[in-house]
């Protein structure tokens, strides 16, 4: 068999030269196949003796981009990079795969030297060649690096693009929010400053405004404010990303009084709005086990969109259906324009909004909120349309165990 000075074994540090014979072995860092690679090394050792050899260990931890690019499934295993073909030993007898094909290999070396060594008696051009053409591990170490820098330019590319899209919403966002506060604060702003300005701290009651009329106005401040409350929380519960868990506590919870308290907070705009609204919630509706603070985001962020999108005089539906021992299903409906089937799916995707609501507020972060919140109770929501026409939004929530 061969034996040339510039074939060297090393099982620590990588060589790159062109060794007629040129193998990788990947190992990992498990007990288990430790005792495995130390009997792989040890007979690779011995045949060290008679046959020179080019040996580099690689492992996967450290190198993670190497075994992704010989679609390793396991390890240690044992990779044949030269002479071609490419031949890789994995199981648990790579040993016994190693006595089968290495007098093989041999013979595939010594054939092929013979034909290197005449090529290159023809002429140098050709050996230059030839010893570009082969397959070594530095070539193969090489390609291995590019792939790695290739995805890693493609993964800075595409947190380049999010960084871009967040800063382009965090724009849009304060130019919105801007706008949109103005109107709750301001409704807030006249309300106080009327009820302000018709108070008598001397007789310690109102001048002018009728008891009913200083309620109503108590009631639009607060109602305003929670608005206010409300698009503030919003905002920052969606700015902590998607991939970021939402955290709820739940409890037992009755969901139909919940939605009947959202419905009276929101009353004065629908009312504005001379909408009328239908209410099914069964008396014997069974407790729902969630955060209730969370749920009723989800019912707030429904019935607003249901408030904004249906027409005056249009209509809103409130249902509540026990589906199943272990789940309830709550329904907001209306008489809008409703969500094209085409896009049910993504209007749930954080800050996606019809072409037609460019012109409309909002963030598009509303509906994107509810399904995190629904997912983080083990729930579904999902979107249909209403018989009537306009939209049906529906989810699930679990039962409170009895």
């Amino acid at each position: 068999m061969l034996k040339h000075d510039y074939m060297q074994v090393s099982q620590d540090q990588p060589i790159y030269s062109e060794a007629p014979l040129q193998l990788l072995l990947f190992v990992d860092g498990r007990p288990k196949s430790r005792q495995q690679v130390l009997r792989i090394r040890a007979f690779l050792k011995e045949l060290q003796a008679e046959y020179k050899f080019e040996l580099q260990i690689v492992d996967v931890e450290q190198q993670p981009y190497l075994a992704e690019h010989f679609k390793l499934v396991a390890t240690p295993a044992l990779i044949k990079i030269r002479p071609d073909p490419r031949q890789i030993l994995a199981g648990s007898n790579i040993i016994a795969q190693l006595k089968t094909w290495w007098p093989r290999w041999q013979a595939v070396i010594t054939e092929a030297y013979l034909k290197l060594e005449n090529q290159l008696q023809e002429t140098i051009d050709d050996n230059a060649h030839v010893a570009s053409s082969i397959t070594s591990i530095s070539s193969v170490v090489d390609k291995a690096e590019l792939i790695q820098l290739s995805d890693e330019i493609f993964r800075l590319k595409q947190e380049k693009e999010k960084l871009q899209e967040q800063i382009q919403f965090k724009d849009r966002v304060i130019a919105m929010l801007a706008h949109d506060l103005r109107n709750p604060l301001t409704a807030c702003a006249i309300a106080l400053e009327t009820l302000q300005s018709d108070y008598n701290p001397d007789i310690n009651q109102f001048q002018r405004l009728k008891p009913a009329m200083a309620v109503h106005l108590l009631k639009q401040a607060r109602s305003q404010t929670r608005t206010i409350d409300r698009m503030i929380a919003d905002l920052l519960e969606v700015g902590r990303g998607t991939e970021t868990e939402l955290p709820v506590i739940p409890q037992k919870t009755n969901i139909g009084k919940l939605c009947l308290d959202v419905l009276e907070e929101l009353g004065d705009r629908y009312i504005a709005k001379s909408q009328q609204v239908e209410i099914d919630i069964p008396k014997d509706l069974p407790y729902v086990y969630a955060d209730p603070e969370r749920i009723r985001q989800v019912l707030v962020n429904l019935l607003d969109n249901a408030i904004k999108y249906t027409p005056d005089n249009g209509k809103i539906s409130v249902c509540g259906l026990h589906r199943t021992t272990q789940k309830v299903q709550f329904s907001i409906g209306d008489t809008g324009p409703g969500i094209p089937e085409e896009n049910r799916d993504r209007i749930f995707e954080n800050h996606f909004r019809l072409k037609r609501d460019e012109a409309t507020e909002g963030y598009g972060i509303g509906l994107c909120l509810c399904q995190r919140i629904v997912r983080a109770h083990y729930g579904q929501i999902w979107v249909d349309s209403a018989p009537t026409g306009g939209a049906w939004f529906h989810f699930t929530l679990p039962v409170y165990p009895s």
